[in-house]
């Protein structure tokens, strides 16, 4: 386990990873997840303040729109509560392994370079990921 957690804060980070990526698979929803963890443990950026689940979630600004989404509202189910203990037990997927960011840019439309002035590290389906330099979030390098 890479950051601790409560029962609710599960199934909050399942609930967000479904709202966030639900059609893009349980891979899109793992990569989320990376994302979500990642602000928890780096102290650094916009998310120095981020030290549980619940605070990453519920950070504003910078948080996430999934929480206003109708797929938020309903309790996780059991494979996506699963799908999360993955990210806290810290598996990684690239291009999210280091990412502390990612937007959708549309159906048929390229990443972005750089977005909150960081580099973008991959595409999987409809999202675009960006993670620090190298030594800024020391956590994650």
């Amino acid at each position: 386990m890479i950051v601790k957690y409560t029962e609710k804060e599960l199934d909050l980070l399942a609930r967000l990873m479904r709202a966030e990526a639900l059609g893009e698979g349980n891979l899109g929803m793992l990569m989320v997840g990376n994302v979500g963890i990642n602000r928890v443990i780096a102290n650094c950026l916009d998310f120095k303040n981020t030290r549980s689940i619940y605070d990453m979630i519920y950070q504003s600004p910078g948080g996430f729109s999934g929480i206003n989404s109708a797929l938020f509202q309903s309790s996780a189910t059991t494979n996506e509560k699963n799908l999360a203990k993955r990210v806290i037990r810290g598996e990684y997927f690239h291009p999210a392994t280091n990412a502390l960011w990612f937007y959708s840019p549309g159906t048929g439309n390229a990443c972005k370079a750089t977005w909150f002035n960081q580099a973008n590290s991959g595409k999987y389906k409809n999202h675009c990921f960006y993670e620090p330099a190298v030594g800024v979030c020391k956590e994650l390098h």
